[in-house]
């Protein structure tokens, strides 16, 4: 048996002891495991700079490296995710009637672990503390596969978690680290489906591409977060600065980013060029349509074809667009399904756009940066589902059970 294969198969066995815990000792070991990880954060973050080294010496970009880097802070929001997780409900086991059919048969649906999820990610160490929480509360075994960036990081942060797992009796294979990056052993763990129900890769288009080609299981995808900001003729436009800055220059490598301002035409003469003030002084590239262009000091004109790319940088695309239907031409040819904003003062508009945009997060008036499990309730979200099948945007708990059908007689056979 190969070394993979031994991995898919204890966790595959070890998730089945999960299901005898209840909502009580797991919630008990999660408070456990996020006081773990402040306590030894020193130690995280030692295994953290050897990857931050090595990501200096390779020359990651900007937004792999931001993705990479680990703090205090950081780490501290890790252990809060886990213990909001130890808070939320527990999805396992809640049922809902279906109701007495005519036979007399009474049908239920319960709430159960998919089984185990493996998760393939690039440069994100915080994904090995945020999958393992949201897998062991859901009644799930885990199998992280980290890129090399980040694979110190990972190590480091699974030691802590194993060691809360011993303490309690519980099988470390619960939440297992692959401890090699090797391509080779990434595409074997892709065939092993008779051990693994779903996989989940969070990284770049590269990586999502990749494994939905090749994997024999099931994948959650994430292509990319392509999202926009549209400022409607009914717009708040201090708010609407607000939104644009907050999600283009917060955090500019993550995937709530905004990367693609769009105006109304009635408001583009008055809000351009404050906008272009306050990109400026924020060093933000703009690429602008040739409607936009000229409100700007320097912008690079862009063809129609050319919307519709994901930065990940301080730059970002910016169109004037006729009214709202052009506003929802433009997200519906070039958004990733991912997270769209609009600002307006007008309600109605706000519940159209909402309605009518496909994406798995549609927001009115608040920033595109909310678009996270932790700061959608979830205590923290093991991805992005921008396909809809079996999940669309944050996955959290209950992304990550299913549901079985119960069915209770007092003897009935079918005629």
């Amino acid at each position: 048996m190969s070394l993979i294969e031994e991995l898919a198969k204890n966790a595959s066995k070890a998730a089945k002891q999960l299901a005898i815990l209840s909502t009580e000792q797991k919630n008990t070991v999660l408070v456990e495991l996020a006081s773990a990880l402040r306590a030894q954060s020193e130690v995280i973050l030692q295994a953290n700079q050897l990857d931050l080294d090595a990501a200096k010496q390779n020359q990651l970009g900007a937004a792999m490296v931001d993705r990479l880097t680990l703090t205090a802070q950081r780490i501290d929001e890790m252990a809060g995710g886990v213990e909001k997780i130890a808070e939320l409900p527990d999805p396992v086991g809640s049922t809902r009637t279906l109701g007495r059919q005519p036979s007399g048969i009474m049908v239920k649906k319960m709430r159960v672990p998919l089984g185990v999820v493996c998760m393939i990610y690039e440069a994100r160490p915080n994904v090995t503390a945020d999958a393992g929480a949201l897998c062991f509360k859901s009644g799930n075994g885990v199998i992280l596969r980290g890129g090399k960036e980040a694979l110190n990081s990972a190590l480091a942060i699974a030691k802590v978690m194993h060691q809360v797992l011993n303490q309690f009796g519980l099988p470390e294979a619960l939440i297992t680290v692959v401890p090699d990056p090797d391509r080779a052993l990434l595409l074997e763990l892709m065939q092993q489906k008779d051990d693994i129900d779903l996989i989940i890769p969070r990284g770049g288009e590269g990586l999502i591409e990749f494994v939905t080609k090749n994997s024999a299981i099931p994948v959650i995808q994430h292509f990319k977060g392509v999202c926009h900001l549209y400022v409607d003729s009914e717009a708040d436009l201090d708010i609407a600065m607000q939104l644009l800055l907050n999600g283009k220059t917060q955090r500019t490598g993550v995937c709530n980013a905004l990367e693609c301002l769009v105006v109304h035409q009635d408001i583009a003469e008055i809000f351009l060029p404050h906008v272009n003030k306050a990109l400026m002084q924020a060093q933000v590239n703009i690429n602008a349509c040739h409607r936009a262009a000229h409100y700007f000091d320097t912008a690079n004109v862009l063809s129609e074809n050319e919307f519709g790319e994901e930065y990940l940088r301080l730059e970002i695309a910016v169109r004037v667009v006729d009214d709202f239907t052009g506003a929802l031409a433009h997200i519906d040819r070039f958004g990733s399904h991912h997270t769209e904003v609009i600002c307006t003062k007008n309600a109605d508009t706000a519940a159209l756009f909402q309605q009518c945009v496909d994406a798995s997060v549609v927001m009115a008036n608040a920033s595109s940066r909310f678009s996270d499990g932790g700061q959608l309730g979830l205590g923290a979200e093991i991805g992005i589902a921008t396909t809809k099948l079996h999940a669309y945007g944050p996955m959290g708990l209950e992304s990550l059970t299913t549901e079985k059908y119960l069915v209770e007689g007092e003897g009935q056979i079918r005629t």
